[in-house]
């Protein structure tokens, strides 16, 4: 079988930067398409962190003006990662969160930054560095949306595209008065290129360019090509219908890995899953719950935001602690919702605690040491929490949507008969229906047989990248061959 070369841009990466669920993707699957022949180098804005961590950097190209500035390509690794590295100090040398200023709005320039990481993209894929090749580019969200249409206004031979939306909602618009500073032509503005509602949408420009579009689980790749969650994208979507496919995400079950995370107070494995409760006593002393309760201590690792439905959490809490559970909420995000929940844990003192923020190691804790996770997401690409709770024993208690009702089976009469239920779902995403599913789960936690097959299920189901890297090797063979 012959081996491909893939170029995959994008964002973010773990370990190096991450804001959500693209970099864990942007991270695990090259090791995983490795052993599909399959072999990614990741391009990536050279931010300080990206700097600070990658080992033994090489210029490789240089640009005397990229966009304003003086920019460098490196190659360098980090850990198993082959990555190039666009060093533009001009754009990336900024503090923080890699999209947002310390003020909590949008980098003013995010247009120009991002142009900047999918021009180069594009270059590196016809040809700019002399020993490399790549067969394959692979662009991630709209970040890396214009690489595509730079490819389509070049003039010149492209190699094949990949374009995967990790999240819909998030699309990348601009004024069209930006379109010459892009360096793209008069003619890329128009409905079958980069406009967008009279803007330039990055997005957009991936949806309609690249020869191949993916998003992360097969039901919300259904669910975009409707107006309910196409956000204005559904009729583009549904009319590359045949191009566009959903493939699940995996974690990397070598990073989460309950036998032996160093992260977690006391390390266990399906024979050994009774040394959850040393967990469970080390999250209820971090977050400041009482222990010993009976009930069921519920996590909830998220960004802040009415995606993820957490103001219905809210609006169920009452009923949560009105059944004598517990909740420990990791998070950060809308400001009101942060404020909502730490009164919450003054309301409810013992049995809602509440950190603000994010702290992966904290979030390995959670997963080790909560009896269910709480995932009531009003639309939910993926998500990776889920699938970290199944391999960690922490029963998922999810809305049905997207991934989630791809992932977790529902505690249904026949899905416990059969014994091969996972967690609870519940539709439609309300409050009431939250609060049903809330009781279900108290029910089935009382039910300690029930809860522990439940348990076991979780942590048997694969959960890796093995199979999603054989889907996304099969499609850039498919591509490779169409040339």
């Amino acid at each position: 079988m012959k081996s491909i070369t893939a170029l995959s841009i994008a964002s973010e990466i773990f370990p190096l930067i991450k804001t959500g669920g693209l970099a864990d993707v942007a991270g695990a699957l090259p090791a995983a398409l490795q052993a599909n022949d399959v072999a990614v180098t990741t391009l990536i804005p050279g931010y300080p962190a990206v700097l600070g961590g990658i080992e033994a950097p090489q210029p490789v190209y240089g640009f005397d003006d990229l966009f304003g500035g003086t920019a460098r390509v490196l190659s360098a690794r980090c850990d198993d990662l082959d990555l190039l590295v666009l060093d533009a100090p001009h754009l990336y040398a900024r503090p923080g969160n890699p999209y947002v200023g310390v003020d909590g709005k949008d980098w003013p320039d995010n247009a120009m930054r991002f142009a900047a990481l999918a021009k180069v993209g594009a270059a590196i894929g016809q040809g700019l560095l002399p020993t490399y090749a790549p067969d394959v580019l692979h662009a991630h969200d709209w970040q890396a949306g214009l690489v595509p249409a730079y490819l389509k206004y070049s003039g010149r031979p492209v190699p094949k595209t990949i374009f995967t939306i990790h999240n819909l909602a998030y699309q990348g618009q601009f004024p069209a008065d930006l379109l010459g500073k892009l360096g793209l032509p008069q003619r890329a503005f128009a409905m079958d290129g980069v406009e967008y509602y009279g803007t330039i949408g990055y997005l957009k420009a991936g949806l309609q360019l690249s020869d191949r579009i993916t998003t992360v689980s097969p039901s919300y790749a259904m669910e975009i090509q409707g107006p309910e969650a196409g956000m204005g994208l559904d009729g583009l979507l549904r009319l590359r219908g045949t191009k566009l496919s959903g493939i699940l995400n995996g974690i990397d079950t070598d990073v989460w890995n309950p036998a032996n995370d160093a992260l977690i107070a006391a390390t266990y494995d399906i024979e050994s899953i009774g040394a959850r409760a040393r967990n469970k006593q080390a999250v209820q002393a971090r977050f400041g719950l009482s222990h010993d309760t009976g009930g069921v201590l519920y996590g909830v690792i998220s960004r802040l935001s009415w995606q993820k439905g957490l103001d219905l959490l809210l609006e169920a809490l009452p009923a949560l602690v009105g059944s004598g559970d517990q909740l420990a909420l990791l998070g950060a995000g809308d400001a009101p919702l942060e404020a909502a929940f730490s009164d919450a844990a003054r309301k409810y003192p013992g049995q809602v605690g509440v950190v603000i923020g994010y702290d992966e190691a904290l979030a390995h804790q959670v997963q080790a040491g909560a009896d269910a996770l709480l995932v009531p997401s009003r639309f939910e690409p993926c998500g990776l929490t889920q699938l970290c709770a199944l391999r960690y024993g922490a029963v998922p208690v999810v809305a049905r949507v997207g991934g989630l009702a791809d992932t977790v089976v529902d505690a249904n009469e026949m899905a416990t008969a059969t014994g091969v239920a996972t967690g609870v779902q519940f539709t439609p995403v309300t409050a009431q229906a939250l609060i049903k599913a809330l009781a279900k789960t108290h029910a089935l936690f009382a039910d300690h047989a029930a809860w522990r097959n439940l348990q076991i299920n979780g942590m048997t189901t694969d959960v890796s990248w093995k199979n999603p890297a054989q889907h996304y090797a099969k499609l850039y063979r498919d591509l490779v061959a169409e040339r």
